[in-house]
């Protein structure tokens, strides 16, 4: 099997600007574990270009954007080892995905390296939210940093969430910058 996954010029085409590649990371994940919902500080932020390369995860994005038209919405993807799905992640939005097999094997693509001080979380299981994690996930395991993190409205009111003018801004210069090259 050969698998081209990710084209710089393709993705560009899409997004309007190219992704620059800073970090690379695969996590393997027992079926019913959830990681998420994750997302970092902008400006930088963290977009992500997602993959699973062996078994199955339910990926879902949540726009966490305070002021955006589609504020606390989420859309969700499968990506498996059959279909071999990609989906690109911008910067301010938030990641999350339940492993629907054993051994479910993801890796990203990242713009931005890790910072621990920029990186936060929202809880997966916020009612608010309203994830919904398939019956064949089984239960929700969580990491304890998972479990601890705050509501969307409490993150919310603690002002951590990206703003949708703040996030807009930062595309544009990414749109920008890509203009110049």
């Amino acid at each position: 099997m050969f698998m081209e996954w990710y084209r710089f010029d393709r993705l560009e085409e899409v997004v309007g600007h190219s992704l620059t590649l800073r970090q690379a990371n695969v996590s393997v994940s027992r079926k019913g574990v959830v990681r998420g919902i994750h997302f970092a500080d902008i400006p930088v932020g963290q977009a992500k270009y997602v993959t699973a390369t062996h078994g199955a995860v339910l990926d879902f994005v949540i726009d966490i954007r305070v002021g955006s038209p589609t504020f606390g919405q989420w859309d969700s993807v499968l990506l498996d080892d059959v279909d071999r799905r990609s989906i690109y992640i911008a910067e301010g939005l938030g990641h999350a995905f339940v492993a629907l097999t054993e051994g479910a094997t993801v890796s990203y693509l990242v713009s931005d390296s890790f910072k621990a001080e920029r990186e936060h979380g929202i809880s997966p299981l916020d009612a608010d939210i309203g994830l919904v994690f398939p019956p064949e996930a089984g239960l929700a395991l969580l990491s304890p940093k998972d479990v601890e993190a705050p509501t969307l409205a409490e993150a919310a009111a603690s002002g951590l969430l990206p703003t949708w003018e703040d996030a807009r801004a930062f595309y544009a210069s990414l749109a920008s910058d890509a203009g110049k090259a």
